[in-house]
């Protein structure tokens, strides 16, 4: 008997099929999807059951409370569920809309690009498509066709997205290999101007994309590069990209991170994740009039460059909504504010912990790097592990994190001795002192040489195994 029948109501019933069926999530992962993923979340003792969410909690099947430090990797900036967003999802579908007719000009679509360029009033016009790496490779086409020019250059250990476009310009290997050939690209350091202009002097790059602090590590840009790059990319009639899927939106403590840094004006600006509430998919690539201007040159090229769900009714609600609360939430101060508590309690705990090696970040975007011990004691088992696979260091504290404290975070990148926090923008500060104190007893758990290192051990049979 199939649910419907089972209802008896002879249509579809999403609660039903949940009650009945729900239970069942890990082994329907593990036989129809990513294999490795529940086995991964199972190893490492994240194969929890979670019930609800609201704001920047929630809820396993026993009814625990969690303090959500994740996010959904930034896409949750105003927590899970706003009462905002949900009524105006509601509100769009109630109203029946005659959206995706592909042959008209919705106004929905033209309101949100017009609210979003009244953040950046040097950029012109908008491209709406549904994720963070459409907004991407959206902006690698119109640079390479702007400019004329093949090659796109992008900082060592940047992150840009999965898609062959967009790992054309991922600096880690690990991602990247198997699937060549990619794009033409080169990568450069962060922050080395010397290096970016040797490969300006060739002469066929289109532009450079990056990520004013980057995701992977959570390593800002230095004071002066981003302006200095711009100054030298125009000079060389090469684009600048920002890459600000994971950093707008009010994550650093303003509206975009490249504004920390005064006269910075990207010619293309990369939004997603936060943009669509935690609902519905949306990814955006602002850009300068005259490169959307010869994009789409004539008629002819109307439709060169589109997305089939893109500027949808539903995505363009949510954005609209997302906004309306950072404005009149003021999410933006909020996150400033709360972030800069966040980051100074991390940082005094550094003269305490010496397997703490540095907190740094902006706003609610906060890097937490362990580094090796002094006293021989630790110093030992920190070989050990390092040994066995970098990074495991991180993912003990992760993981009593959520078991013993019942908070989610994770680390920043694969083989990475950093936690990367990048909670809600909605957090205040009893958010704060919960996770301060959690991260505090953890810490003192592993240099007194407590539960953390026998899940350390239990991590390095895992590496030796998959070897």
């Amino acid at each position: 008997m199939t649910t419907a029948e089972s209802s008896g109501t002879g249509e579809f019933d999403l609660g039903a099929l949940l009650a009945e069926r729900g239970a069942e999530r890990y082994e329907l992962h593990t036989r129809y999807l990513n294999p490795q993923l529940p086995r991964m979340l199972r190893t490492i003792g994240f194969d929890k059951v979670y019930e609800r969410a609201e704001g920047a909690h929630f809820w396993d099947a026993d009814g625990n409370d969690h303090l959500d430090m994740l996010a959904g990797f930034g896409v949750m900036g105003l927590g899970r569920h706003h009462p905002v967003v949900r009524k105006a999802l509601h509100d769009v579908l109630d109203a029946s809309l005659a959206d995706l007719t592909r042959f008209d000009c919705q106004p929905l679509p033209g309101l949100l690009a017009e609210k979003l360029l009244a953040y950046s009033p040097h950029l012109d016009r908008v491209f709406f498509g549904n994720s963070g790496t459409e907004a991407v490779e959206t902006a690698l086409k119109f640079a390479r066709y702007a400019t004329g020019r093949p090659r796109v250059l992008y900082c060592e250990h940047a992150f840009h997205g999965l898609t062959t476009g967009s790992l054309s310009v991922n600096g880690e290997s690990g991602f990247r290999d198997g699937f060549a050939p990619l794009l033409p690209d080169t990568a450069v350091p962060l922050g080395d101007l010397d290096a970016l202009e040797r490969e300006l002097r060739r002469g066929d790059v289109a532009a450079l994309i990056v990520e004013p602090v980057q995701g992977k590590g959570v390593h800002e840009a230095p004071p002066g590069y981003l302006r200095a790059a711009q100054e030298l990319l125009h000079r060389h009639k090469a684009l600048l990209i920002a890459d600000e899927v994971q950093t707008g939106l009010g994550r650093t403590g303003d509206f975009y991170a490249y504004q920390h840094e005064e006269g910075v004006e990207p010619d293309l600006v990369c939004v997603a994740k936060a943009l669509s509430g935690g609902y519905v998919p949306v990814g955006a690539t602002l850009g300068k009039d005259w490169i959307f201007r010869k994009v789409y040159s004539s008629m002819d090229r109307v439709l060169v460059h589109s997305a089939s769900f893109g500027a949808n009714a539903q995505a363009m609600a949510a954005g609209l909504a997302v906004l309306s609360v950072m404005e009149n939430e003021r999410i933006v101060a909020r996150a400033r504010g709360t972030g800069d508590l966040l980051r100074t309690r991390l940082a005094a705990l550094t003269e305490k912990y010496e397997l703490l090696a540095d907190v740094r970040g902006r706003g609610l975007m906060i890097g937490i790097e362990f580094g090796r011990p002094r006293s021989l004691r630790l110093r030992s088992r920190w070989t050990v592990l390092q040994a066995a696979r970098k990074g495991l260091f991180a993912q003990m504290v992760v993981v009593p994190l959520l078991q013993r404290h019942r908070i989610l975070t994770q680390v920043s990148g694969d083989h990475l001795e950093v936690i990367k926090l990048i909670p809600p923008l909605i957090i205040d500060e009893e958010d704060v002192n919960r996770f301060v104190e959690a991260f505090t007893a953890v810490m003192d758990d592993a240099h007194d040489g407590g539960l953390v290192w026998e899940f350390g051990r239990t991590l390095v049979r895992q590496a030796v195994t998959d070897r």
